[in-house]
């Protein structure tokens, strides 16, 4: 008589336990901290209340620092009437004349007090709701310094400016080879610091030239560098856009100078 295998259609079950599938908690967020929002701003009248409100509605605890970086345009005659001394959560700061991208944000850094730092453009081509997937790496401790990324497909993109992607791919790429870092945007605007991180670093540019300085630093100091996907809602220079091939140039040297520089 053949026995059927233990088991088996008709046989008696194993009295055995299945073995049960791992389970991951995930652990919850801390909310008890504060966001710094650093927000350079130059020539942005008609962009510079829009986006302060949408800062300003994102549900995070935060402090918003203004910097006019030298404006010629009504910015800062905007600042002094309709919002310098109206919201708790906004300092807003002056620079007697243009210094440029970079000088503003030191002088944000150097008045934040929050947990989290973040440098946000004053123009519309980021959007603040993002904030909570940047955060995210730094909060659950996995990150010191988190890049957004234009081009990791995170959402909706306006498209335009072909030749400013192959340029900020080849700036990118640059700076990788001598960072040995692997991020897709290094040019990206939302950048993400605990305080500790970032003002404990030495800067000295000026200009736009901040992004590769800034990338060539943290990744010396062996910082544990996230990248997240966002959205771009890019402008063009009809809309206000600064940025241009100088810019480029100037940044091809600050990550050259970095490699062997602090």
């Amino acid at each position: 008589m053949i026995q059927e295998p233990a088991n088996s259609p008709g046989s008696q079950p194993d009295d055995t336990p299945a073995p049960t599938a791992l389970k991951f908690h995930r652990r919850a967020l801390p909310t008890d901290y504060t966001l710094s929002v650093l927000i350079p701003v130059y020539n942005e009248v008609g962009t510079l209340l829009e986006l302060l409100q949408r800062v300003r509605e994102v549900e995070i605890k935060k402090e918003i620092i203004l910097v006019d970086d030298g404006s010629t345009d009504g910015t800062i005659d905007l600042m002094r009437t309709q919002i310098e001394g109206r919201f708790v959560d906004v300092k807003v700061l002056y620079h007697d004349q243009n210094k440029g991208k970079g000088a503003a944000i030191r002088t944000a850094i150097g008045a934040a007090t929050g947990d989290y730092l973040i440098v946000q453009d004053a123009d519309l081509e980021y959007d603040p709701r993002e904030y909570f997937n940047l955060l995210e790496p730094l909060l659950d401790g996995r990150a010191d310094v988190v890049f957004g990324s234009r081009f990791l497909g995170g959402g909706a993109h306006r498209v335009h400016f072909f030749w400013h992607r192959i340029g900020n791919g080849l700036l990118t790429l640059l700076s990788n080879m001598l960072t040995n870092l692997n991020l897709t945007d290094m040019e990206v605007c939302y950048k993400v610091f605990r305080r500790e991180v970032i003002q404990s670093i030495p800067l000295r540019c000026n200009r736009f030239d901040f992004e590769p300085e800034i990338t060539a630093k943290v990744a010396k100091r062996r910082c544990r560098v996230y990248e997240v996907p966002i959205s771009y809602s890019g402008r063009d220079y009809d809309e206000g856009k600064k940025i241009g091939w100088k810019d480029g140039v100037q940044a091809i040297w600050t990550i050259l100078k970095y490699r062997i520089t602090d």
